[in-house]
């Protein structure tokens, strides 16, 4: 270590230099906690100090590591998740937390939060119930399921699914559903996992029913089917029909499972995109037990719903895990809410917010990115940015429908030459709140399809903010 160096950190202020230098009047931050972090901000600069040659480029004032500290407590006491604008042409985006709530679930979800509630309670009884209670009948009215069990995700319905019927016992799939999804979920360890043991059979684009008929024997648990909703094998293909997948399990006294991933009410073929499997069809079909996710073409919140057969439901439900992965009362008060929903096709449409995405009309769209172009033309004043109207298309996302896209229309913002379109979007994701969108070679595109009508009213003041900021080089 130099002299030079070995000074300046002799040089740090101490703690209580730094605290002297804070107006902890207003701060929503306890002293105690305060000083806790001035000494992590003091053991910060203080690493930074000795990965550099001398430290010489690094601020040791007490002034300057203060504002360091209160930047710290403002970061720490600011309420996260925060909300963003999707402008980019996502749906179901998995890193914004995939689809928006409908405002019933909302409502229901903060009515439930604030008091008590009949969560494990029967109120004609008055003795104690079932949580599952509250969403059986919605689930086995709209699946046409005999029985039906909400865990917290699709993953963890998968999980408990596998362990509670294949167990030590080997689970056949075809190579060609052998998928991972976001976040590293593989089905292949999904199964190690719950103690089963992967049985392939076919190859990734052939697999027939025979090759499932040669693999079962004394060791096999369970057939397992899984929606590849995040990709697609095209071309020389083969796959079983489930119906014939379900005669072979009733032969052999297998159950078959469906793990259907995205679950889908509604048509979608009515917005001229490749429709997903119904959950209804696929239960119609026969198979023991149907898993799906709440939170992507359901528009619900993040749940994992499981519908099927009664003795195969009840199985799960009577697993140890159950209670492990068992969904909390606001994510079941949001779920309730939604189902309830889709009693009526036409309200659901109109109220839960990524239906309302999907089945809006691109003519629609064309409209309102049209408006929202003069309102960002009218408020942001010289220099600006070039502002245009594009035709494009939207993605489904959320690991549903990878190869369709929906008719949309984009605003073009294009920032050349007073700034770049790098730097504008990063700007565009520090106003409050930030609005994303995408960046196509030196230019900003905002995507209505995926912005409430309610957001687009806040954009033109947000893209003056952060249109400000870009050009000044901020």
């Amino acid at each position: 270590m130099n002299s030079k160096l070995q000074e300046r950190l002799r040089g740090l202020p101490g703690v209580d230099a730094v605290l002297r230098e804070l107006d902890q009047g207003q701060s929503p931050v306890s002293p105690e906690l305060v000083t806790v972090v001035v000494r992590q901000v003091i053991e910060a600069v203080r690493e930074d100090l000795r990965r550099g040659e001398d430290g010489a480029e690094v601020e040791i004032r007490a002034p300057s590591l203060a504002v360091r500290v209160q930047k710290r407590l403002r970061d720490l006491a600011r309420q996260k998740p925060m909300t963003v604008i999707n402008a980019t042409g996502v749906l179901i985006h998995t890193n914004l937390g995939r689809s928006p709530l409908a405002a019933s679930a909302v409502e229901h979800m903060a009515r439930v939060a604030a008091g008590y509630s009949d969560l494990e309670y029967d109120l004609e009884k008055g003795n104690r119930g079932s949580r599952h209670d509250h969403v059986r009948d919605l689930l086995l009215l709209l699946t046409g399921a005999q029985a039906g069990l909400v865990v917290n995700n699709n993953a963890a319905a998968v999980l408990l699914a596998l362990g509670a019927l294949a167990k030590g016992k080997e689970v056949i799939l075809s190579r060609g559903e052998m998928v991972e999804i976001g976040g590293s979920f593989r089905i292949p360890e999904i199964l190690e996992q719950s103690g089963a043991r992967l049985h392939e059979v076919g190859t990734t684009n052939r697999t027939h029913l025979r090759d499932y008929e040669k693999a079962i024997g004394k060791e096999t648990g369970l057939l397992l089917r899984v929606h590849a909703s995040n990709y697609r094998v095209e071309g020389f293909t083969a796959e079983v029909e489930l119906k014939d997948l379900v005669t072979l399990g009733r032969k052999h006294g297998l159950p078959v499972m469906v793990d259907l991933g995205s679950g889908a009410f509604l048509d979608l073929a009515r917005v001229g995109i490749r429709p997903e499997p119904l959950v209804r069809d696929v239960v119609e079909q026969g198979p023991d037990l149907v898993t799906f996710s709440g939170d992507k073409l359901m528009g619900g919140p993040q749940a994992g719903l499981v519908v099927g057969r009664q003795e195969t439901v009840e199985c799960l439900r009577q697993h140890p895990l159950a209670r492990a992965v068992r969904i909390d009362k606001l994510l079941l008060a949001a779920l309730q809410a939604t189902l309830t929903l889709y009693l009526d096709e036409d309200r659901a449409r109109n109220e839960i917010p990524i239906l309302k995405m999907l089945f809006q009309a691109p003519e629609t769209v064309r409209s309102r990115a049209e408006a929202l172009a003069k309102a960002i033309e009218k408020i942001v004043s010289a220099p600006a940015p070039l502002v245009i109207v594009e035709n494009a298309t939207a993605a489904v996302g959320g690991g549903a429908l990878p190869l369709e896209g929906l008719a949309t229309s984009v605003v073009v913002l294009d920032p050349r030459p007073h700034t770049n379109a790098a730097r504008f979007e990063r700007a565009l994701r520090h106003v409050q709140p930030a609005v994303l969108g995408r960046v196509r070679e030196d230019q900003v595109l905002l995507d209505l399809r995926t912005v409430t009508v309610e957001e687009e009213g806040q954009i033109p003041g947000l893209v003056h903010k952060a249109w400000t900021t870009a050009i000044q080089g901020v």
